[in-house]
This record gives structure tokens, sequence and C-alpha cells, in this order.
């Protein structure tokens, strides 16, 4: 198993915060709640195995679609 452990940034509050990534189980989505202002942080990571490096990308989930 791989853990990670990597600093974000909340895209509501801006807060920075730490999260522990799974490394050893591919791709992940999932939701985590800001320590600070408890809103929901969209988590996506992906693991490039070529260039072996992992790409995470935080969101917020709150744009609407017209």
């Amino acid at each position: 198993m791989r853990l990670l452990s990597r600093a974000i940034c909340c895209p509501h509050c801006g807060h920075h915060q730490y999260v522990t990534l799974d490394a050893s189980s591919g791709d992940q989505e999932y939701y985590d709640d800001c320590r600070i202002c408890c809103n929901p942080i969209h988590i996506r990571m992906h693991l490039d195995d070529n260039r072996r490096t992992i790409e995470l990308h935080i969101g917020s989930d709150d744009e609407q679609i017209y």
C-alpha cells in the first residue's frame, strides 16, 4: 500500500489542509469534507504509470450547466 500525504486548498474557503491518498488502488474519485467550512471537496486522482505521476484534481462541484 502506498499512502501519500498532499496539501490541498479548499475550493470553498481557501483553507490549506492535508489529505491522505492511497495510490495502490488505481484511479479514484471521492468526496471529503473541508475541516474548516465543512463543505464537500470533490477529489479525483489519476495515476499515470507511464510518467510515474499522480494527477490530483480538486473541485467544488458547484458549477451549473445551462
